[in-house]
């Protein structure tokens, strides 16, 4: 894990340190009715939308509750402390993605940037971030 642990806001810094780090396992992303039984146990992140809660949590753990995975994906954490009014960080890493064709979905969290990507491009995901990292001065 990476040392530094204040909350960092300078971009060249940020991209320095992220640090991307695969967590194990495939994850899904769901919808499921507000009144669920879904137990925050059970999920990585929510948001809550007119339609629905949206979830992403363990695929497997999906299917055991038989709920239809949307989108099957590799979840990625930036182990940076970045800092929740950092301006820059999602725009580059989103671009670093897109420059390699792989989409992303991101959840900030209030110490790191959680990064989903389809299950099948995380090495590529994090080929693309190491880069990023490697190529960021300050």
């Amino acid at each position: 894990m990476n040392a530094i642990t204040s909350p960092i806001s300078d971009l060249p810094t940020l991209l320095a340190h992220m640090e991307p780090t695969l967590n194990p396992g495939s994850y899904a992303f769901c919808s499921v009715d507000p009144g669920s039984t879904i137990t925050l146990g059970d999920v990585v992140a929510t948001v809550r939308e007119p339609e629905g809660l949206s979830i992403v949590l363990p695929e497997a753990r999906a299917l055991e509750l038989q709920l239809t995975p949307l989108f099957r994906c590799a979840w990625i954490t930036l182990t940076v402390h970045s800092d929740l009014q950092a301006v820059g960080l999602t725009a580059a890493f989103a671009r670093a993605l897109g420059d390699a064709g792989i989409s992303c979905n991101v959840v900030a969290g209030a110490c790191h940037d959680h990064i989903f990507v389809p299950v099948e491009r995380a090495e590529d995901a994090m080929a693309a971030l190491r880069q990023l990292q490697h190529n960021a001065t300050f």
